[in-house]
Parts: C-alpha cells; sequence; structure tokens
C-alpha cells in the first residue's frame, strides 16, 4: 500500500497537487463561510480568476461536495461531503476512546458535553451529549468555532507550546459574536495565561449569548493536545460553584482520555 505522505515528497511536484490544492481552497472558503457564497465573493477570497472558480464549483457540484445555497448562484458544503465528513468523525480514534468518559462527565454534571478537534483556525465538534435537562444547546456535530470565542478554542491554544499558541493567535480574524467576543490579541493572549494557570477555559457568552461554557484540553502520549472537552449550560443554571463542581469533573474525564491515549499522569 502506498504511502499518503512519503517522506521527503515535495507537494509542489507531485502530480496534480497545483490543481487539488485549488479545489481544497475553495472547498475550504466554503466551508469556514457563514452563509452560502457566490463565484464573485469565492474568486475575491481566494484570488483566482472567476472562469477557474466556475470550473471548481461546477466539478465539486458534479460530486455532490458542493450543494445550492437557498440564494441563486450560492453554494454550500454538500451532503456528500458532509456524510464522508460524518463517517471520518464516527471512526474517529478519539471519539472511541473518549466515548465511555464523555458519558459519565454527561451524567455527572447533567449538562452538554462536546469534543472538538482542531480545524484550521478553529475547532469542530465531532461529539455531542445532550443535556437530560429541557433546554439544551443547539450546536450539532460538525459545527466549526473559533479559537478564541470557544472554551475549547481557548484551551487548546493554552495546552500548545507557548511559540506555536502566539503564532496561531497572530493568524487570527476577530469577528465578534456578542458583547463579551474578545477581540484583540492581547486581551486574549491574557485570557490564555489564565486559563494555563487555573488548567480550564471559560466561554461566559462569548461564542453564544445565554450560553455559559468551560474547557478542556486532551493530551496524548507526547503532552501535545488532539482535542478538547467542553461542558455547556444556559446561563440561567450557571454558578460559581456549579463552575467549580464542573470544571473539576471535567479535568478528571480529559486525564482519563488523555491516559487512554498513553499520557502518563
Amino acid at each position: 500500500m502506498p504511502k499518503l505522505s512519503p517522506a521527503g515528497a515535495d507537494p509542489k511536484v507531485v502530480a496534480g497537487t497545483a490543481a487539488f490544492s485549488k479545489f481544497m481552497t475553495v472547498l475550504q472558503r466554503i466551508s469556514d463561510a457563514d452563509a452560502p457564497l457566490n463565484v464573485a465573493a469565492l474568486a475575491a477570497a481566494t484570488g483566482f480568476p472567476r472562469p477557474t472558480v466556475y470550473r471548481i464549483v461546477a466539478a465539486l457540484a458534479a460530486e455532490g461536495l458542493i450543494a445550492d445555497g437557498v440564494d441563486e448562484g450560492t453554494y454550500m458544503l454538500g451532503p456528500r461531503l458532509i456524510s464522508l465528513a460524518s463517517r471520518s468523525w464516527e471512526r474517529s480514534s478519539l471519539r472511541v476512546a473518549s466515548a465511555e468518559v464523555l458519558a459519565q462527565l454527561r451524567d455527572a454534571t447533567r449538562e452538554t458535553v462536546h469534543l472538538a478537534v482542531p480545524s484550521a483556525q478553529g475547532m469542530v465538534y465531532i461529539d455531542k451529549l445532550e443535556s437530560p435537562q429541557t433546554v439544551r444547546m443547539a450546536s450539532r456535530i460538525g459545527t466549526r468555532v473559533t479559537l478564541y470565542s470557544s472554551s475549547v478554542g481557548k484551551a487548546y491554544l493554552a495546552a500548545l507550546p507557548a511559540d506555536v499558541c502566539d503564532s496561531l493567535i497572530e493568524q487570527i480574524e476577530f469577528a465578534r459574536f456578542t458583547p463579551n467576543t474578545i477581540t484583540s490579541r492581547a486581551k486574549l493572549r491574557k485570557e490564555i495565561r489564565a486559563t494555563a494557570e487555573r488548567g480550564y477555559s471559560l466561554d461566559d457568552e462569548e461564542n453564544e449569548l445565554q450560553i455559559f461554557c468551560c474547557g478542556a484540553a486532551i493530551l496524548d502520549a507526547d503532552g501535545a493536545p488532539v482535542g478538547c472537552v467542553s461542558i455547556s449550560m444556559p446561563l440561567y443554571r450557571h454558578s460559581e460553584a456549579a463552575t467549580q463542581a464542573n470544571a473539576s469533573r471535567l479535568l478528571d474525564a480529559c486525564r482519563a482520555i488523555s491516559a487512554k491515549l498513553g499520557r502518563q499522569r
């Protein structure tokens, strides 16, 4: 079986890489957008000529990787891509290793629990365990959140080596989702330091109004963050006492999952 990443291979000289890279760039832009995009917007975002974007869009649509948006001439992720992603998440070794621990965490806290992994400049939920209580989170598996507005994103940044964390922060293009969203690098760095000191992150209505979350990182055998877990609740159920109790359970859960991945305490 051929290796997926041949040692020493230069992507620039691998046959078809340049064309494939353009396809992936367009697909990523569609994925990252908050709403379906048209060809003009994709051309502006990618820097590709419109005829090139037209050809790429037509090919992606033919394969079911993108689909028509609500507005005529716009595009969003297609059913085939979503199906492929769903299968990948279902078979994720991290999701399998985390399943029992996350179920126990959800049962102990009676709140919604998310498992997220890093993806480009954000985090993607690959598992969600619903709260048994009547008011629940509207998020779903496949939801993408930013590194700076979510508890999983801030937990991930805090677990990275300082230079890697700083490099990612420098690349962030901030957008405000609520009045509480962090929109400056200085404030984010301060929050990441606080997260590292206490061991868990907080999202106090920063990603979504009326939602409070705490998050922590899962580490592999080498101590590198490979995913994050969050506990999310409606703001009216939040209290300092609840946060302290939930954070303690959260840290225990992340340590247990990390141990399954070979991490020594």
